[in-house]
Parts: structure tokens; sequence; C-alpha cells
């Protein structure tokens, strides 16, 4: 089996050179690494889930270091913890029940200790929700057995009680791990099957006749308007080129591949073309948690386009790519520049980047950003692998995917000295 600090290493170089495109494909390498992550990690008796988000904090610090601006990897990293919460919330609701189901049997056998309530296991769950899982459930399902072996009076009861106290921790302590895992795989099997859930909507969005003005590639995009064409759906699409890494040249190719009329245009065209337009479909970066679209470089620029028209504009996006945190989060860096050899060629301008006499700064400068922030007022809709939204209610769909406590990756600083 591979060390898992090799793997880490490894991927953490991948992410630096940039060398994973794409939020998919880097979501699901996140998921499978903190899956190698967590099958390895050996878990205590107490405290077990403490031990296993320790573990998915340090190398997730890691990884989001790495590459702050794909914002997938920390939605990764909190998707985990928060199945981490879950699944250990999940196995202390089910032993505090068994422990109530056992004190009611001897209650009816005693008949002496019908005055004593009996603990809700709903109430408990409902209660950790409402308080973010405080540690005081993990101490109360401890301290339960350690104030039943109180009465025992023989030597022999004690040790027998001891290890099938042990057994019970051990047994706890695989099932926890198992589960996350189990949780862990169906993760990483939705973001693999995304793309054809999404896919799966196309026929209730696109109708007879439509135009579909879209820009750049997306494969999201790609799927979604193949399937409509598949239900017999007759269309025409409209592709922006998407300057200056012109991806939507090989989106245009993709789809006439695939028997879609399309017709490619310059981004400048798009302002021009829209009101022949029924639908704006694009793909997105990162989803935020305002409903604000972290998307790539041009879009913001047709979003208000289709505004100004009264064309809908709807964002396609997977669940990896719903992110719990803000645009105004300083742990948010929305932008990145790239390399200026995509705008112009060094050897035609090379006069002109040549440092000034006296100022002493180049007397060219070129900004190529990579991506674009839509507001969410310019969204019509958010189609995700669960359904259709409206913006306003992102954050809402967001919350059931993180937990509160996960927001901020930072590991838990130790108390020694």
């Amino acid at each position: 089996m591979p060390d898992v600090q090799a793997l880490v290493n490894d991927f953490v170089i991948k992410l630096k050179k940039r060398k994973i495109e794409g939020s998919l494909a880097t979501a699901k390498h996140t998921a499978e690494l903190l899956r190698s992550v967590i099958s390895q990690q050996r878990i205590p008796y107490t405290n077990q889930a403490a031990a296993l988000i320790d573990a998915v904090k340090a190398v997730g610090e890691q990884l989001i270091a790495a590459n702050p601006v794909e914002l997938a990897v920390g939605n990764i990293v909190r998707r985990v913890l928060h199945i981490i919460r879950e699944e250990d919330l999940s196995l202390t609701t089910a032993s505090i029940a068994g422990l109530n189901l056992a004190a009611v049997s001897d209650d009816e056998d005693d008949n002496e200790k019908d005055d004593r309530p009996v603990l809700s296991a709903a109430a408990v769950a409902a209660a950790a929700r409402s308080t973010l899982r405080p540690p005081s459930l993990q101490t109360l399902l401890e301290d339960v057995p350690n104030q039943a072996s109180v009465h025992q009076t023989s030597s022999s009861g004690g040790d027998s009680e001891g290890k099938s106290k042990s057994a019970d921790k051990s047994s706890r302590s695989r099932k926890l791990k198992h589960d996350v895992i189990e949780a862990v795989n169906e993760l990483i099997q939705d973001i693999a099957t995304c793309h054809e859930q999404i896919a799966e909507q196309a026929v209730e969005h696109i109708h007879q006749n439509e135009v579909i003005l879209t820009l750049g590639s997306s494969r999201t995009v790609l799927e979604f308007l193949c399937a409509a064409k598949e239900k017999k759906r007759s269309f025409r699409v409209f592709v922006a080129e998407g300057a200056p890494r012109y991806q939507g040249h090989l989106l245009a190719k993709e789809l006439v591949t695939r028997g879609l009329q399309t017709t490619l245009i310059t981004d400048s065209a798009v302002f021009a073309m829209i009101s022949r337009v029924n639908m704006v479909i694009v793909g997105a970066h990162a989803v935020m948690a305002n409903g604000g679209v972290i998307a790539p470089v041009g879009l913001n620029m047709l979003a208000l386009a289709a505004k100004r028209h009264a064309v809908p504009f709807v964002v396609l996006a997977g669940s990896h790519k719903l992110c719990p945190l803000y645009p105004h989060n300083p742990e948010v860096l929305l932008n990145e520049l790239r390399s200026p050899s995509e705008l112009l060629d060094f050897g035609e301008f090379s006069d002109c980047m040549d440092f000034g006499t006296n100022t002493g700064s180049p007397l060219l400068h070129v900004v190529n950003p990579t991506f674009d922030y839509v507001p969410p007022a310019l969204v019509s809709l958010f189609i995700t692998d669960t359904g259709g939204h409206n913006s306003s209610y992102m954050y809402r769909l967001i919350s059931d995917y993180y937990s509160a406590d996960d927001l901020v990756i930072k590991r838990r600083l130790s108390t020694g000295s």
C-alpha cells in the first residue's frame, strides 16, 4: 500500500504546477486522496471522529494552500469533514438508543425504576444538530458504561465488563471508519456522474426551435445540450469563442460532431446577437454561498447583456462546485493572472516591454485574468445535480453539504507546552 504522505506530496505538486485542470478532475482526485488518508489513519479508542477530522484537516490545509484558486479542493475537504461529523453523530445516536432500550428492558424486569425518564435518541440528535455537535455527546457515551461498572462487585465481573467495553469501542472505531469510507465512495460516485444527472434535466429547459447562447467550453454544458438533442429537441447554439484561450472553438467543433446546429461568434459580438437568443446556458468554476458565480473570463459581460435584454441566464454546476464561503471571505482567492503570451507575441512586442529609461518600470503591462465574478442578481437559475434552484436559495442548499465548524480549515492547536 503506498505511503499516504507520498500521495499527498505528489498531489500537492500537481496542484501547484496546475497539472490537473477542471473542477471535476480536481474534486475527484481530492476525494480519492482523502479516502486513502482515512483508510490508513489509526484512530484511538476515544475521540475517534476528532482524530479523523484532525487528519483530514492536516491534509486539507496543504491541498488548499497549493492552489487556493481551485475552490473545489476546499469544497471536497469540507464535504468529507461534514461526512465524518454526520457518521459520528449517527453512531452516537444509535449507541444511546441502544442503551435506552437496555434500560427500558431492565425496568420492565425489576419494576423499580419506572419513574426514571428514558432519553430520546431523536431528541439527542436534534439537540446535537442545533448546537453544532458538541463533544458532550461523546463524553456522555463514554461515561454511561463507566457508571454502570461501578455497581459490579466481583473482580471477575469487572474484568469481563472491561473486556466488553474495550471490544465495543474497537467495534465502534471500525464501524465509524467503514461508514465514513462508504460515504466518501458515494461522494466520488456523485462527482463522477454529476454531468449525467444535470443532463437529464435538459429536456425540461430547452424547447423546440430555441436559440441557445454559451461561451467558452464546458463539459457540463456540452452534455446538457446533447441530452436535449437526443430527446428530439431541434435548436440552434451560438458559441462565443472565449478569448484568449478560445475554448469555444473546441465546444463548437464537438457540438457539430454530435449533430447540433452551431454558430461560432466572437466575444465582442455577444451584445449584438443577444436579442436573437432565447436562453444563455453556461458552466461555472464555483458557486458561492450568496449565489454569486466565479466563471471563466467574459461571462460577466455575457450576463450583463442577458440582463439588459431580459434573456434567462442559466448556470450549470455540480454539487462539488458549491462553495460555503462568500466572495468577501479572506480565504477566497477569486482570480489569478495567466501568462501574457496568450494575448501577444513577446518577439513582436519586445520593444514595448523594455524598461523605460526614467520610470524604471515596463512601458507595457499585460493583464490576463482567468475568471469573472457574476453577481447573483444576474443569474436567473442554477441547475445542479439535485435540480433547479433560484440564486436566493443557494445558501440553503449549500448548508446541507457543510458544517459551520469547517468553514475555515485549520487544525486544532495542541494543548502541550
